[in-house]
């Protein structure tokens, strides 16, 4: 199992900051270049505990499909999603809200997968997939700052 934790600082409101993050219309335009698309369950909109999005992506040079499901929320502190379906073994991502100190928001990600096929799938871990992951996370973010802290906000939060 790899266990990737990001902090990203954000000079917004936390629940701005809260609502983007689980903006599935956000989601899918700060990761065009995997061409993200969710095609089932919750497809627009804020997600909401106990709902679904089936995510449609290329990823590694692969077409995939990967089923998420809220499976707790706590707004505007905490949510949490955990793989239903996809190509890992197991995937869970916590995300965590706090007041920073100096105004804003600490945005804490915290994401937990396990490859499939047992050694080959911990060594594609370590070798393959805890930098890409890192890397989807940290483009994710840095398109999360730029909008909380911009008015390009209002166009996924209608405000």
């Amino acid at each position: 199992m790899i266990i990737i934790t990001q902090e990203t600082r954000i000079a917004a409101p936390m629940e701005r900051v809260f609502d983007l993050a689980r903006s599935i219309d956000f989601h899918s335009r700060s990761l065009a270049h995997t061409g993200e698309e969710a095609v089932a369950g919750r497809t627009a909109g804020l997600i909401e505990l106990g709902e679904t999005v089936t995510w449609r992506a290329r990823h590694l040079g692969v077409r995939q499909h990967l089923t998420a499901r809220i499976t707790a929320f706590e707004r505007p502190r905490f949510f949490q999603d955990t793989m239903v379906r996809g190509a890992f073994a197991w995937m869970q991502h916590d995300h965590l809200f706090a007041p920073a100190p100096d105004g804003g928001t600490v945005m804490t990600d915290e994401l937990r997968f396990a490859a499939p096929l047992g050694i080959l799938g911990r060594i594609a871990e370590r070798v393959l997939l805890r930098r890409y992951m890192t890397r989807f996370l940290q483009v994710h973010n840095a398109e999360l700052k730029r909008v909380a802290e911009s008015d390009a906000w209002r166009e996924f939060l209608g405000m």
